[in-house]
């Protein structure tokens, strides 16, 4: 199992174009504008939807640790 993994591991890193897929409705918006505002704005959103789990995920082993404390 963990010689499976290893090789996609490998493979995904020799490869590293096959793991960067996109929508192709955001690269075509981002392609078409020309002063970046809107590729700023994608980045953004992309950042804000990703720390948002890691809030939450922080949020919940605060308090357990909270608990387990006292």
């Amino acid at each position: 199992m963990k010689a499976k993994l290893l090789i996609i591991l490998v493979i995904l890193l020799m490869f590293p174009a096959v793991s960067e897929a996109q929508c192709a409705m955001c690269r075509a918006v981002v392609e078409s504008e020309s002063d970046g505002k809107t590729a700023e704005a994608i980045n953004n959103g992309i950042v804000y939807l990703m720390a948002i789990p890691y809030v939450l995920v922080a949020g919940l082993f605060y308090f357990i640790y909270r608990k387990m404390k006292g």
